[in-house]
């Protein structure tokens, strides 16, 4: 997709998977050259750091990816599951924690590299007037911080939700993912100056399935110029617009429209 402002940057959510080895990075190249592949080789602007929902990154380690990636390259970083998927609305986020996820992303700040934290909430986070005031008390914790929210519940699809997302400068995470009853249907939207569309694949085996299943699914060509009109209507309501596919099981790797 013609892109010439570069106000689209499109990536995929990880880069360092072991099945990617001899299927989108040469066996001779080594671990920590992955990342310059990523940019140089595959052409990828962003990346979306998802290991941070697991474990706590280091500043140290975004150092060093930052540090690897030319300028005008752009990281996006999970927020970590005891924000998102261990939430006690009551309580908010333990201090500890969000100090720590706050202090390892000094170095992307600096750099000017790091575009936003995305918030994946699960599918029993229903729109509550505890769970409304938890997303206001999360952005006002992350400061200037961009926040991207992700739902999975299509409770949330309502217009007075993104008004919501509005009024609290809360970004609006766009998906495409299986057409299954609950789930959160592909709406475009623009809540913030960002936009943000997640490829997730439209494989039906989506509750309780592993990773590796739940996401391995290959986009056809017709499928991903069936974005077009959405992507486009969402990114002349934004300032940037970051685009990432999910879907990369065992190197997969489809042609952007």
């Amino acid at each position: 997709m013609s892109d010439p402002l570069g106000k689209i940057k499109i990536g995929t959510s990880g880069f360092s998977f072991d099945d990617w080895k001899d299927t989108v990075y040469p066996p001779y190249l080594k671990r920590n050259e992955w990342l310059v592949y990523y940019e140089q080789v595959l052409g990828f602007t962003a990346l979306e750091v998802n290991f941070t929902y697991y474990t706590l990154p280091s500043s140290k380690s975004f150092l060093s990816m930052g540090s690897k990636t030319s300028r005008g390259f752009e990281f996006t970083v999970k927020a970590h599951k005891s924000m998102t998927h261990e939430v006690n609305p009551k309580s908010g986020i333990n201090a500890e924690t969000l100090g720590k996820f706050l202090y390892s992303l000094r170095p992307l700040i600096e750099q000017n590299k790091l575009s936003c934290v995305l918030a994946q909430f699960p599918f029993s986070f229903i729109p509550t007037p505890q769970n409304l005031d938890y997303l206001k008390r999360f952005k006002e914790s992350l400061g200037d911080i961009p926040l991207i929210i992700e739902f999975r519940n299509h409770l949330w699809l309502k217009e007075e939700i993104f008004n919501f997302l509005k009024e609290n400068l809360l970004g609006y995470c766009m998906v495409d993912e299986p057409k299954i009853s609950k789930l959160m249907p592909s709406h475009p939207k623009a809540t913030s100056d960002l936009g943000y569309f997640r490829l997730h694949g439209r494989n039906s085996h989506w509750f309780n399935s592993p990773s590796s299943i739940r996401y391995n699914y290959l986009y056809s060509e017709e499928e991903l110029k069936g974005f077009l009109p959405s992507i486009k209507m969402v990114a002349s309501h934004t300032k940037k617009m970051l685009i990432f596919l999910t879907t990369a099981m065992e190197g997969q790797q489809p042609k952007t429209p």
